[in-house]
């Protein structure tokens, strides 16, 4: 194996040098190497896995052969109706290229890495009434990870993030939070439970952290112990600068700079691939895909003072997404301080906004969206309001928060006054206290929790249809009847998050061809240069129709760019 630590000297060559260790980055890398390539990956954090690390995990590719051998077949055909009903007008040449790949891509790494998926059965596209939407099949997710695999090799694996981990280090998967609600009410739930605190318990005896991953720390994790195996040099804490080309127009070259040396130059005798992670912390480059009152905020990983893929690019006359105010992927997001100082930012995806007893208001006291819906048709509804509901608020009751939670604030706390005291989480007996503590007026908001709760005593959203799809309700509680995504609030204290928009990456990216080549402003490639994951613009053109549509295109445009990194003829 590898030691992922090793640091080449300056003036080494490589036959491919990958910048940026997240999924498209470690895709990339590994198929190269595969394919007999010599590989560098560079990775500006002290820490590899990148924004992959620390998110859901999900693999979002039609008609997968996981999902058809598990009796739910799928078409490519029925994916197109599907997108062309969500996705804007524009060219689909790399978008088919997707289509076309993503099954081949994923069992050519599963058959020659240690990358394991398994199809999520239940998971429909985002718009399920839309023509060609599935209720499932289309999302692969990885098997989870035992990172004793990666030995010492561990300890360069990005952390997920900690509010998304219990006592302090322990992941669970999707199937484990129904146990832990049940954990007193069923003595099936209490061995469950019981069973996961024994195993974590005596993994911390060795580890600084759980070593059984789930999710996108699975991901990265199994990724990085495929690019290990197959003998790919990492570099951690290196940052790129500049990109140099030959004589004949080839990149050929980059010059990079680390916390503890000097700048070096290392070639690539075939070719360069950008994966850092896109525009999402790009300044003035991000301002140009959102709208003035999105702001700044972003749930991606901080790359800190390294270049972006597109700033490296653009140095060469890269041809970049023409400016939009759609070029995010959205969430809505809280933002705290952790005990040790740190800013955490929560994306409220799956785990509060469609269960029973929760509704959303703006600044006027009024509800303005159904909480239900993805979380990128929040933020659009958001930004859709004129800036009435940014911030917006999350507000639940007691029984609420007890149960679900709210943004950071786990299920069955045993106590939530750092938060209160924090002012993260706002509290109070009343509603009227409660207005006054959001800076809403008071009449409009009890209007509003009163017109809601008549309709929602009978499982009932008259005003929004909320638990209307089965998006919806799959998000929702199953054990609560009729609706699972509506109850009243009733039960004081009655509780308030802030959230505001935030980019879970950007669409706006590297204009690319169908085979992951950078183009130039005028349309030719740019010889030996290549982009995926986020740092490519992304084929869903600044939709989002379902789980994973990020990751899916990003592993997959991985393996396109490193098999054609490595067949590129050497220089």
């Amino acid at each position: 194996m590898n030691d992922a630590r090793s640091s080449p000297e300056s003036g080494e060559t490589f036959d491919v040098v990958v910048v940026g260790a997240g999924a498209g980055g470690l895709a990339a890398a590994c198929k190269a190497a595969m394919d007999g390539a010599s590989v560098l990956l560079v990775e500006q954090s002290p820490v590899v896995g990148g924004t992959t690390a620390i998110s859901g995990g999900m693999i979002w590719i039609p008609a997968n052969a996981k999902t058809a051998a598990a009796g739910k077949p799928d078409s490519l055909e029925a994916a197109r109706t599907y997108l062309e009903a969500t996705l804007p007008p524009g060219d689909r040449q790399r978008l088919n290229a997707f289509l076309s790949w993503g099954d081949e891509a994923m069992r050519d790494l599963e058959s020659r890495t240690s990358l394991r998926l398994r199809p999520v059965a239940i998971y429909p596209d985002y718009y399920p009434d839309l023509p060609g939407a599935t209720s499932g099949g289309r999302v692969l997710e990885p098997v989870p990870f035992d990172a004793t695999a990666l030995g010492n090799d561990f300890d360069i694996l990005r952390d997920p993030l900690p509010e998304f981990m219990l006592f302090d280090g322990m992941m669970i998967s999707r199937q484990d939070i129904p146990h832990l609600r049940r954990v007193f009410r069923s003595l099936r739930s209490t061995l469950h439970v019981a069973k996961l605190l024994a195993g974590y318990g005596l993994q911390r005896l060795r580890w600084r952290r759980g070593t059984t991953l789930y999710l996108g720390n699975a991901l990265a994790g199994r990724l990085l112990k495929s690019a290990l195996d197959l003998g790919v040099a990492i570099r951690t804490g290196t940052a790129v600068e500049r990109l140099s080309t030959g004589a004949d127009g080839r990149v050929c070259c980059i010059e990079t700079i680390s916390h503890d040396g000097p700048p070096r130059a290392i070639g690539a005798r075939r070719a360069v691939v950008l994966a850092t992670g896109g525009l999402s912390h790009g300044g003035d480059l991000r301002n140009a895909y959102v709208p003035h009152a999105a702001g700044t905020l972003t749930a991606a990983v901080d790359p800190g003072r390294a270049r972006r893929g597109a700033q490296l690019a653009g140095d060469l006359d890269a041809r970049l997404s023409a400016p939009t105010d759609e070029g995010a992927f959205w969430v809505p997001a809280s933002t705290f301080t952790r005990r040790d100082g740190s800013v955490g930012n929560f994306p409220h995806t799956v785990t509060d906004r469609a269960k029973p007893g929760l509704i959303s208001v703006d600044g006027d006291g009024r509800r303005f969206v159904n909480e239900a819906v993805s979380y990128h048709e929040f933020v659009r509804a958001q930004l859709a309001s004129q800036g009435r509901a940014i911030p917006a608020w999350l507000l639940c009751d007691h029984r609420f928060l007890r149960k679900h939670g709210l943004g950071k604030v786990k299920p069955l706390s045993r106590s939530v006054e750092r938060d209160v005291a924090s002012g993260y989480l706002k509290r109070a007996s009343t509603l009227a206290d409660l207005a006054a503590a959001i800076g809403v007026p008071a009449r409009a908001l009890a209007e509003t929790v009163e017109t809601y709760n008549h309709g929602a005593r009978h499982g009932e959203d008259s005003a929004f249809g909320r638990g209307c799809d089965i998006y919806q309700r799959h998000l929702g509680d199953a054990d609560h009847r009729p609706n699972p995504c509506v109850a009243p609030l009733q039960d004081a204290p009655f509780y308030a998050v802030a959230v505001r928009p935030a980019d879970l990456g950007m669409s706006a990216g590297i204009v690319t061809d169908p085979q992951a080549r950078v183009l130039r402003q005028d349309g030719s490639t740019i010889a030996g240069l290549y982009a995926c994951g986020n740092d490519m613009a992304s084929v869903m053109e600044g939709a989002y129709p379902g789980p994973g549509i990020t990751l899916g295109p990003a592993l997959t445009f991985g393996w396109i760019a490193g098999r054609n990194a490595a067949a590129e003829r050497a220089a």
